[in-house]
């Protein structure tokens, strides 16, 4: 259902603007989990939601329309060197050896192909018709292989990091690098001339702030856990240290039934 209505939404809107919108269901997500998880969200996590809905709202009011579309020859060719710079994000996440910044670099690559997935759909869900179902088979192919990149580039950048930071990266780079090839290719424009690309830079940079915020706080567990979590250990030793204690007195009785 949701993944329809994505399709269905940049088949009709600009990539400047559905993409971004994409990442409320974080948003989303913040009452949700206290409603039925129970989780209260901190000071952190309503800066993060309304620095977000802010930004998007700002995009929202300076966001035109489209004005092209992809022909086949700028279809591979972006195809190609988005191919490209995913392997060298690749390559380079291979010869870090830190595990939080290659985690962070697959991420990034994740988000690429993620994003350019979005763009390939735009473009084929665009030249779509009834009448020849089956002609832009080659985009779905391409764009399928860009969205199991992605999964899998995203789901290796959790090795070793947690979840906050690849998260959080593979959020803000989709919506950036769909927006850019929208700008670039699609002839997606802002309101306002200059000054209204400027407040759309502005908005986005906010939104994308309130998306990290967001991030960081869902991956931070709640104060309850972790007291349960430190008190486990503590008590796991208590009990063994009486275990051995009992072990022994059982022991010495063995050897000595006086």
């Amino acid at each position: 259902m949701g993944a329809s209505l994505h399709v269905a939404a940049l088949a009709y809107g600009p990539l400047s603007l559905v993409q971004p919108l994409g990442a409320l269901t974080i948003v989303f997500a913040l009452p949700m989990a206290a409603l039925f998880a129970g989780r209260r969200a901190g000071r952190r996590a309503w800066r993060g939601a309304l620095m977000a809905t802010v930004g998007l709202a700002g995009l929202l009011s300076l966001t035109s329309g489209a004005e092209g579309s992809l022909s086949d020859g700028e279809r591979w060719l972006l195809a190609g060197a988005t191919f490209g710079a995913v392997a060298v994000l690749f390559t380079a996440a291979r010869l870090v050896g830190r595990s939080v910044l290659r985690s962070i670099v697959l991420a990034a690559a994740a988000g690429v192909s993620f994003g350019m997935a979005s763009v390939l759909t735009k473009s084929v869900a665009e030249e779509w018709t009834p009448r020849a179902p089956l002609a832009e088979w080659t985009g779905l192919l391409v764009l399928s292989a860009f969205a199991v990149t992605g999964l899998l580039l995203s789901q290796a950048s959790y090795r070793g990091a947690g979840l906050a930071a690849p998260l959080a990266t593979v959020t803000v780079v989709n919506p950036v690098v769909a927006a850019a090839v929208g700008v670039t290719l699609f002839g997606e424009s802002f309101r306002y001339g200059a000054a209204g690309t400027v407040a759309a830079l502005i908005c986005g940079a906010v939104a994308a702030g309130g998306l990290v915020q967001l991030t960081l706080d869902r991956m931070t567990p709640p104060p309850e856990s972790l007291s349960a979590s430190s008190d486990a250990p503590a008590t796991s030793d208590g009990d063994s240290r009486a275990l051995r204690y009992a072990r022994g007195r059982c022991r010495s009785r063995t050897r000595d039934p006086s």
